[in-house]
């Protein structure tokens, strides 16, 4: 099974949609990776709190099949965790997940 993992720790919201969500959306359409995870991490925990649009691309990148985690930590400092757990991200501490991706050989794309 080959898994990638998107690390997306930016608040710059031009790459939300432009990037990181059509790559994720278009690698599940068209079978490049057979699972797909992205893992909000700083910056971008924040910017998904406060921003709509965002969150409804969350949601349609859910709803491709997309995996999304999210910084409990993060979420936490940002008020963000209800918000984001009710959108069906999986808000959890990531250090010690992330950390087994990178061991266990999985590919990570830091953006």
């Amino acid at each position: 099974m080959e898994k990638l993992n998107i690390l997306w720790t930016s608040d710059n919201k031009d790459t939300i949609f432009p990037m990181i969500s059509m790559y994720a959306i278009n690698s599940k359409k068209k079978n490049w990776w057979d699972e797909v995870n992205l893992i909000m991490w700083g910056a971008s925990v924040k910017l998904a709190a406060i921003d709509t649009q965002v969150q409804t691309e969350i949601r349609i990148m859910l709803d491709e099949g997309v995996h999304i985690e999210a910084c409990k930590d993060c979420a936490d400092r940002f008020e963000a965790s209800e918000t984001l757990e009710k959108s069906g991200v999986n808000v959890r501490y990531m250090g010690d997940p992330l950390t087994r991706y990178i061991k266990a050989g999985e590919k990570v794309l830091t953006i």
